[in-house]
């Protein structure tokens, strides 16, 4: 499965179009959603109920990600 998203967010952003995901799975598994971050993918939804959690997380992989690909 995460070949195939890798795949896609690959294929879009080669198109110059973005990309995002919906799902449960950046909620529930934040190391998920950090490589999705690596990914550069464009946009993440996230449940209510862990949405403030897993964006924390999220700036902090961005952050991390930044310094890492300069």
């Amino acid at each position: 499965m995460r070949w195939l998203i890798a795949h896609a967010i690959q294929s879009a952003h080669k198109v110059g179009k973005p990309i995002g995901i919906c799902g449960q799975a950046p909620s529930d598994f934040p190391d998920f959603a950090e490589w999705l971050v690596q990914l550069e993918i464009d946009s993440i939804s996230l449940n209510p109920d862990k949405a403030v959690q897993t964006a924390i997380r999220i700036a902090h992989a961005e952050e991390e990600y930044a310094k890492v690909s300069r």
